[in-house]
């Protein structure tokens, strides 16, 4: 198979889906890679590495898609990409389907075969290629709530950890599993007093005996929260649906009853954000304030550390990218019921329950597209 590594054109994305170390196991697979031309550089893999590695490297996107039998990504594809993608071309890529109507219309109409990073399942349920990206932005959204409720940021002017005599902050986070987890541990490390919240009880008897001592682990509800929020300095929105949009878990009316200079991070942004006041953000302008809450909602946290990020990418992906270009989509659809769970847009139709609800468009199984495939 042909497979294209594409440079990422989001605003201030600078990770890459594929190290160089990833597209020689890929060509020792048998397959060709296309690289474009500096997909590395943002991460510090040059061009050299890749043809070192095997690839090819393609001057522009456009022969990239023109060539590819599936092409990867790290975000989704842009508009000035839709033209670009034919029909049946596999994109394998983090898609966010449920909170982008515009894109899943985008793909059924090049009748794109769309798998996506974020609904591939293992067989306990857990989302391997969520995972690495989810480990990253809960510590990273630990780091940024101890920044951004510094008062030169416009927060209350606390040290996350305090000083012996001095309390430290108080830090929510809204979600324990693996984004609230790993900021959770973050804020802890840091010295925070930390309550997590979940609405699994088995989960929550798991964190209170692997959690360190400051932190608190409860069980999840509206009451709950309304409390918390009022002696939170900083609310970490950490709760995924699985394939759908967050849940609006802090509502306008709860800024009020904050303190001022208070912190919002919402890892979940990318789904829509689980706070109500929520609006995409880049780390260029990564911040705003709503009645005196600072809103921190950057929807590509991993690619302010892209090295970290795409390293631990490609460590998980690609597994998946080399059992795809063996088998081809339709064979890996009917033998693999993980990767299966991936296929979210296929020939135009939406093979994934969530983003068909969210989107309001009827749902087509998988299933019912392989028996009329060739």
């Amino acid at each position: 198979m042909i497979v294209g590594i594409l440079k990422e054109i989001k605003a201030e994305e600078n990770r890459v889906c594929m190290t160089p170390a990833g597209v020689e196991v890929m060509t020792s697979n048998g397959h060709q890679l296309l690289v474009e031309r500096t997909a590395g550089a943002g991460s510090g893999f040059s061009d050299e590495e890749y043809v070192a590695a095997g690839a090819e490297l393609i001057a522009g996107p456009a022969e990239v898609y023109a060539r590819a039998d599936m092409v990867m990504h790290v975000k989704e594809p842009q508009p000035s990409e839709y033209p670009l993608i034919r029909e049946g071309q596999i994109v394998f890529t983090y898609f966010h389907f449920a909170a982008a109507e515009e894109l899943t219309r985008a793909m059924i109409e090049r009748k794109a075969v769309c798998i996506a990073y974020e609904t591939i399942v293992n067989p306990d349920g857990s989302l391997p290629l969520l995972t690495p990206m989810s480990e990253v932005a809960g510590r990273m959204a630990a780091q940024q709530g101890a920044k951004y409720i510094e008062r030169s940021q416009g927060g209350r002017g606390i040290l996350m950890g305090g000083v012996p005599g001095v309390a430290p902050a108080t830090v929510l986070v809204l979600g324990g599993g693996v984004v609230g987890t790993h900021a959770a541990q973050m804020a802890c490390g840091l010295g925070a007093k930390v309550y997590l919240l979940d609405m699994n009880l088995t989960r929550l008897r798991y964190l209170s005996e692997v959690m360190p001592k400051n932190c608190f682990p409860m069980m999840s509800s509206p009451a709950t929260v309304r409390e918390l929020v009022q002696e939170a300095d900083v609310v970490i929105g950490a709760v995924l649906l699985h394939g759908a949009k967050a849940p609006k878990l802090v509502t306008r009316e709860m800024l009020k009853t904050m303190k001022k200079g208070a912190v919002l991070v919402d890892v979940a942004i990318d789904q829509g954000g689980c706070f109500e006041t929520s609006k995409p953000t880049t780390h260029g302008d990564p911040i705003y304030e709503v009645d005196g809450i600072v809103h921190y909602c950057v929807a590509n946290m991993p690619g302010a550390v892209p090295l970290t990020s795409t390293m631990a990418l490609t460590n998980a992906t690609l597994p998946y990218a080399v059992t795809i270009a063996n088998q081809g989509w339709k064979q890996v659809a009917r033998n693999d019921v993980g990767i299966k769970e991936g296929f979210n847009v296929v020939s135009g139709a939406v093979c994934y329950k969530g983003v068909a609800e969210a989107c309001g468009i009827e749902y087509v199984p998988v299933e019912e597209l392989l028996k009329i495939e060739p």
